[in-house]
């Protein structure tokens, strides 16, 4: 979830870009956090600007596309009472800015009344405002199955990456990756039904191993209507009559909680290992533990 706030100590005279933005978009786990952090603690005070609402324009590259409406007006009030603490990061333009960062706080801004907004603005290529944006969206906004594989294959594309590469940089599971990306081979109108959660990931994952798009959607038209469980779906493709994409043999594995492990990473979007009677949940920062937390129902007392 995106915070509204900033630390009110003094912030550091600007340091020499020893390692830089470029050595932290090289670096071996790509982290949001990492990245707003060296921008704001190397950006003076009287190097944050205000920008007129007015003369921003969203990022071309945002992932994003659908903003719940309570969440934007739970931080809009918050910005009412308190204003806007944490300065957006911007790119100049040939008119007005674009943002790079800190959407969210523009359009809960404009709910709240405000006319302008603090913000540091930066040069970025156009490789970088696309790598801050999906970091932006990944590791703190719980994008919808598609815009998150839509993410991910851009990222992976623009980095060069394979999937497994990808998965290590993210702290994400391969068998996520996959799967994910997977989505983006199915039609649009299902890839649709997955967005407005009228089918689970878990069905998609199985529908997406499909060939045949008569099939899929007769499958999707009794998911709905029946309520059929991942299970049955699954049960139901292994009849010979449905046609496979690119079918591939599964590997033994001696791990016997290895489809629970699967179940696991797929659910939380993360790399889950169980063995010797421990479940291990990997995590890459702050922001992502709590977002787990929050999957989970845990409250942690602060």
């Amino acid at each position: 979830m995106e915070t509204n706030n900033i630390a009110d100590s003094a912030i550091p005279k600007r340091r020499a870009l020893g390692r830089g933005l470029e050595e932290l978009f090289n670096s071996e786990v790509l982290d949001y956090n990492t990245v707003e952090e060296t921008i704001v603690n190397e950006t003076p005070k009287e190097q944050i600007t205000m920008v007129k609402l007015s003369e921003l324009r969203s990022n071309p590259y945002q992932p994003r596309k659908i903003f719940k409406e309570e969440a934007l007006e739970e931080l809009a009030n918050s910005i009412k009472e308190h204003g806007v603490f944490q300065p957006i990061i911007v790119k100049k333009a040939i008119k007005g800015y674009e943002i790079i960062a800190g959407e969210r706080r523009v359009k809960a801004s404009l709910m709240a009344g405000k006319e302008e907004i603090p913000a540091i603005v930066r040069d970025f290529n156009d490789t970088q405002m696309m790598e801050i944006a999906l970091l932006e969206n990944l590791q703190r906004e719980n994008l919808t199955p598609i815009e998150e594989a839509n993410a991910y294959k851009k990222l992976q594309d623009t980095l060069k990456l394979t999937q497994e590469e990808l998965a290590k940089r993210l702290g994400k599971s391969r068998s996520h990756i996959t799967n994910m990306i997977g989505l983006l081979n199915l039609p649009e109108k299902i890839q649709d039904e997955i967005s407005t959660n009228n089918i689970s990931m878990g069905h998609a994952r199985v529908l997406s191993k499909l060939d045949d798009q008569s099939q899929q959607q007769e499958l999707i038209e009794k998911i709905v209507n029946n309520g059929l469980s991942v299970r049955e779906l699954e049960e139901l493709t292994k009849e010979p009559t449905i046609i496979k994409t690119n079918p591939q043999k599964i590997k033994a594995s001696n791990n016997k909680f290895q489809y629970l492990q699967e179940e696991l990473s797929e659910k939380l979007g993360t790399k889950v290992s169980i063995k010797k009677n421990r479940i291990e949940i990997s995590f890459v920062n702050e922001n992502d533990l709590n977002r787990l937390l929050e999957y989970m129902n845990i409250e942690v007392e602060k």
